[in-house]
């Protein structure tokens, strides 16, 4: 994970250098608080990726003179396929014509269908706890 780090800090810094060049040569507000942004999104992620490089044991992939054997073994759990996601895009997309029309009625009907889609996307493979008795 420090690797990964590391890049974001080079691209935290090359985004806040970038929009100090560009408020001195451009003098356009709009993409100098772009650009800020852009640096401060950034920091928050390399700054995440540093928190977690310290409580995580050292990766094969992190050694150089790792072998492929050393990374062998299981490596998490993966969905085959779900059709959640194309439910959150469509009903993302009826709220965001909601929005740009302002229809207030169809608004709240995408938010509930975006949230009944983020959960059914959450608790696809949840399973009940077994309950003994």
């Amino acid at each position: 994970m420090k690797v990964e780090a590391r890049l974001f800090d080079v691209t935290t810094a090359f985004f806040f250098l970038a929009a100090i060049v560009y408020g001195f040569w451009a003098k356009e507000p709009v993409g100098l608080v772009a650009l800020i942004l852009t640096g401060g999104l950034s920091l928050i992620v390399g700054s995440y990726f540093h928190f977690v490089a310290r409580r995580v044991e050292r990766r094969p992939e992190d050694n150089p003179d790792a072998e492929i054997s050393d990374g062998a073994g299981e490596v998490g759990f993966f969905s085959a396929g779900s059709y959640w996601p194309v439910g959150i895009a469509a009903a993302g997309g009826i709220a965001a014509i909601a929005l740009a029309f302002w229809q207030i009625w169809l608004l709240v009907i995408g938010l509930v269908l975006v949230l009944v889609a983020v959960g059914g996307l959450v608790f696809e493979y949840h399973t009940r706890p077994n309950v003994t008795d």
